[in-house]
């Protein structure tokens, strides 16, 4: 009987540049489609699989797990189950995963000239501009949470120092905010590409500021002209 062939396999697919560059060796990790907006997910917190599926629209369940298995590999997230009575399996960064928070930022400052205006295929989620006030907020000494208020939804950012396991930003409204930003996504977009200061939007009225904190007095501040500190003389 004559011998059956073997089946002709795939080559593997190439998963490095093979360049000794470190931008190339960056893109070795996070150069894949939707990996850096999976980032973006992760990097508000821990995410059930089809939390992120909801929030990845266009997103293939086998593309998304697959770049959560390279993304284990690869030491940017990890895999664990929160204890009862969740009982969830979590997605969450590494240290690792976290540190391309600053790239994720400078790319939104780079890509925010392009959205000048919203296509009629454009998904939109409100924490997708947390990344853009970011940048804006940097300016604030006080530490604290600013829930933020657009037409689309709600989400909020931690300011100043960033207790060690949390993220810079989250989804939703915080329960505890220390204030809250009312605003709409159109400025959110003109801080991050810089046509606008923070101080200015406060100063114009384009920014509500609501709540009573030291933070919330320090935003307050800058749109009156006084010194960014006042926040901090609050007893």
């Amino acid at each position: 009987m004559p011998r059956q062939q073997a089946p002709a396999t795939r080559p593997s697919r190439r998963r490095s540049y093979d360049q000794f560059c470190a931008a190339a060796r960056a893109l070795d990790s996070v150069g894949d489609r939707w990996t850096l907006l999976i980032v973006r997910e992760l990097l508000a917190g821990p995410r059930r699989y089809t939390d992120l599926h909801a929030d990845l629209p266009g997103v293939s369940t086998d593309v998304l797990a697959s770049r959560l298995k390279d993304m284990e590999q690869g030491g940017l997230a990890v895999r664990r189950k929160l204890p009862p009575p969740a009982a969830a399996t979590v997605y969450e960064l590494t240290p690792h995963g976290r540190g391309l928070l600053p790239v994720l930022t400078a790319l939104t400052r780079w890509g925010a000239p392009a959205l000048d205006e919203r296509r009629p295929t454009d998904a939109v989620r409100a924490h997708w501009f947390a990344l853009p006030l970011l940048s804006a907020m940097n300016q604030l000494v006080c530490s604290g949470t600013l829930e933020v208020r657009l037409d689309e939804g709600e989400f909020h950012l931690r300011t100043g120092a960033v207790p060690p396991g949390q993220g810079a930003y989250g989804y939703g409204p915080a329960p505890d905010a220390d204030a809250c930003l009312v605003l709409d996504a159109e400025l959110c977009l003109a801080l991050a590409h810089g046509d606008h200061t923070l101080a200015e939007a406060v100063g114009a009225g384009r920014i509500e500021v609501r709540g009573e904190s030291p933070l919330a007095d320090e935003i307050r501040a800058l749109g009156q002209g006084l010194p960014e500190d006042v926040g901090r003389r609050r007893p």
